[in-house]
Order: C-alpha cells, then sequence, then structure tokens
C-alpha cells in the first residue's frame, strides 16, 4: 500500500513521462506532490523503491526504474518500465524540517544477553522521517556484529522495528531467546522448530523450540550514517 503522497509522486512522474518524454525535475517533483524540503522527495522514492514501485540502476547516476504502476490505475496495454534519469545530487538534499521527524524510543545496542526490556529507557530517543513508518508502535537500535551483513544490515546501523509478537517465514525480526539473549536475526519455522538464520555464512542458523524463541519485533527501515 502507497502512502497519499507516494501516489502521488509515483503518477506524477509517470504522466510527465508519457506527456513529455524526460522526467521531470527534481524541483518540479517538489512542487508537484506539494513538499517543502527537498529531502522529502529522496524519502518518497525510498518508500517507492521498498514496495517495489521502482528500483534504483546500479551504474547509473541516480537513475531509477518505474517497474509498476499504483493498483488503483489500470496500466497500458504493453506498459514497459521507462528509465527516469533524476539527476539527484547528494548535495542537493535538505534536513527534514524538525515538525516532520518521528521520535522513536532508542534502546541503544542490540547485544548478545541482553533483553529488550532491559534496555528499555524512553529518556533516548531517535529521529525518522515519518515515510520510514508504517503503523504501530516502532523502537530504534543499533547494530552491533556483522551477523546480518548479506541483508545490507552493518555495524553502527540503527534498525527500525515494528512492535509484534508475530512473525511470517522470511521477515527479519527482534527475537528473545530463552527469555536472555535478544537479536536480530531472520525467522523461519521449521516443522515444530524456530530457526534463527543469520546473513553471513561466518555465522551459523541456530534451531529453537517454540517455546524457546518470542518475537519482540519487526524490521521495517534502516538508518545509515556516513
Amino acid at each position: 500500500m502507497l502512502t497519499r503522497k507516494q501516489h502521488e509522486l509515483l503518477t506524477f512522474v509517470d504522466t510527465y513521462l508519457r506527456d513529455k518524454g524526460i522526467s521531470p525535475s527534481y524541483e518540479e517533483m517538489k512542487e508537484a506532490v506539494r513538499l517543502r524540503s527537498k529531502s522529502g522527495i529522496h524519502r518518497l522514492i525510498t518508500g517507492l523503491e521498498e514496495r517495489g514501485f521502482i528500483r534504483r540502476l546500479p551504474h547509473r547516476a541516480r537513475a531509477l526504474e518505474i517497474l509498476k504502476l499504483p493498483l488503483d490505475r489500470s496500466s497500458p496495454k504493453g506498459f514497459r518500465p521507462r528509465l527516469v534519469d533524476d539527476g539527484f545530487k547528494m548535495d542537493e538534499a535538505e534536513p527534514a524540517p524538525s515538525e516532520e521527524a518521528v521520535a522513536l524510543p532508542f534502546y541503544g545496542k542490540i547485544a548478545a544477553g541482553t533483553p529488550i526490556e532491559a534496555l528499555r529507557d524512553n529518556s533516548r530517543t531517535f529521529e525518522v522521517p515519518p515515510a520510514l513508518l508504517g503503523s504501530g508502535t516502532h523502537y530504534a537500535l543499533e547494530i552491533e556484529g556483522d551477523s546480518m551483513i548479506e541483508a545490507g544490515i552493518f555495524e553502527g546501523d540503527v534498525v527500525l522495528i515494528r512492535r509484534t509478537d508475530t512473525a511470517e517465514n522470511g521477515n527479519i525480526v527482534v527475537a528473545l531467546v530463552e527469555e536472555q539473549e535478544a537479536t536480530l536475526k531472520r525467522f523461519r519455522k521449521r516443522g515444530a522448530s524456530i530457526a534463527l538464520e543469520p546473513a553471513n555464512p561466518a555465522h551459523e542458523t541456530r534451531i529453537f523450540g517454540p517455546d524457546q524463541v518470542r518475537v519482540q519485533g519487526r524490521l521495517v527501515g534502516l538508518v545509515r550514517r556516513y
């Protein structure tokens, strides 16, 4: 499901391409969806990419490929993906206005031997753009270690977690093991057991009984500082 602004931006870019044969400028996109901050366009594009409507093309300067249109619009017969060379420059991004940010509880590093309940400290917060979040209650954690590097999650990254006690196969979750150890791993059910899979061949998949693992949240976003 798209947010209203994501829907507006994707529709605008698609219509602009059909009418003019070229991509709209950064400023035109900002004005079309009535955003005050240029960084808002970047957040919308990131959200569209995460939802599978576009993808960024490697080895091309900030080029985007439109993969599909919103569900409430009929795709024209023979619709084919288009390349959008948006011309974004890294130094064009502006800080999001403070009123746009959402302050999440920041529980520090996720470390073996420390359950999330013990980390809970509502005096610390981490601000993120609303576009990175969906419905529900969220919190932030800093990654420690290299067990999820092949999933693009590196030490020092801040992950955004939606609180939930359920998970589907393949979800990356915060799991509490035997009421003692909190860990971020990929969740899979294997018969009557639960597997917590790393994304690094140097680490082993761990198998537990269903009463040994309690899901405490699901990964929904990631923030990386450079």
